[in-house]
């Protein structure tokens, strides 16, 4: 399924960000324009979008970095007019195939090239919209709360009375682990720059540490997993910061290469974890419906709330991006969608 630009004259348009080139700076390579609105196959359903946000993978598809993600986003240029996924909205149409869904339903899931008024989606990447979600807090949750259940809830596997280190706790995934960590009864340690030490604490991290004022792992306690989302820390330090038996999920870690940006230190993790008593890996988050309704069940029981720091108009979609890349935000940033 794709999209194109739209031709003069057409009237089956709608506002979307445009992007036609690479590039790692949002303001120079994201505009807003027309699209052709998408056609929808028999196994699809349109959404007539309300809200999107932003996260790191935003950028990796925006900016064609590292190099790894190509064979996805396109060699030479982007394959999709924009690098969005995250959606909430309500359904304008249904493929004569589909049957969980009905024009008018109120949705949150994943799309591709969903910085737009409307994105054609699979039905098994979205599901109903908890109804005590606005549409800007649900559009947050979908790729960054996915990530959070599964790091916490599947690979780090972990149970009540654990110790559980998380990284880069105050962003968009780590608002989300905290959360569910604490709710699985773990005694949650959650590392944060100053201004947002008092956000995590009230998220449910029993300790909290100023990344900026003190080593995270100086520390002689032991945890039983560590979360890492946003540390660069060595698989030395973080090994001796784990039990015998800990689990290392990496999630995150970024650096400025241009070929594998950080990656490296999560296969090296992958290669080492058979040699030792310790689990260390990371994981592709996986996009799906079943897991959209596990985080509902968890938000519609008050367990799991969206920290949205600011919510931007389509139109200032860079600016979005820019305030992610300055690590100012905590929690999500999410988008706006004009509802005429």
């Amino acid at each position: 399924m794709s999209e194109r630009i739209a031709t003069a004259g057409e009237t089956t348009t709608m506002t979307a960000v445009v992007q036609q080139r690479y590039g790692a700076e949002p303001e120079a390579v994201l505009r807003t324009g027309r699209l052709a609105r998408p056609a929808i196959e028999p196994t699809e359903v349109l959404v007539r979008v309300r809200a999107s946000s932003v996260d790191r993978g935003t950028w990796h598809m925006m900016a064609g970095l590292p190099y790894a993600v190509r064979p996805v986003s396109g060699l030479r240029r982007p394959k999709l007019p924009n690098p969005g996924r995250n959606i909430a909205g309500v359904v304008e149409a249904v493929g004569p195939e589909v049957t969980d869904f009905a024009p008018g339903d109120h949705v949150y899931g994943t799309a591709v090239a969903a910085f737009a008024e409307y994105a054609a989606t699979r039905p098994d990447r979205i599901a109903a919209k908890p109804p005590g979600l606005t549409f800007e807090e649900a559009a947050t949750v979908p790729v960054s709360a996915l990530t959070a259940l599964q790091a916490v809830r599947d690979r780090a596997k972990i149970q009540e009375g654990q110790q559980v280190l998380i990284t880069g706790a105050a962003g968009g995934v780590g608002t989300f682990a905290v959360q569910l960590a604490h709710a699985f009864g773990a005694r949650v340690t959650a590392v944060a720059s100053t201004p947002k030490l008092d956000a995590v604490r009230a998220l449910g991290a029993d300790h909290v540490i100023d990344y900026t004022r003190e080593d995270f792992l100086a520390a002689p306690r032991r945890y039983d997993a560590i979360i890492d989302i946003a540390g660069q820390r060595g698989l030395r330090d973080l090994r001796r910061a784990l039990t015998p038996r800990g689990r290392l999920v990496i999630t995150g870690g970024e650096t400025d290469g241009r070929w594998l940006g950080g990656t490296d230190r999560q296969l090296r993790a992958h290669m080492l974890s058979p040699f030792t008593g310790q689990h260390l890996g990371t994981f592709i988050s996986s996009e799906h419906a079943d897991g959209l309704r596990d985080l509902t069940v968890l938000i519609d029981a008050g367990t799991l709330t969206p920290v949205v720091d600011r919510v931007f108009p389509l139109a200032e979609t860079a600016a979005a991006i820019r305030h992610l890349l300055d690590g100012r935000a905590t929690g999500k940033v999410a988008l706006a969608l004009p509802t005429e």
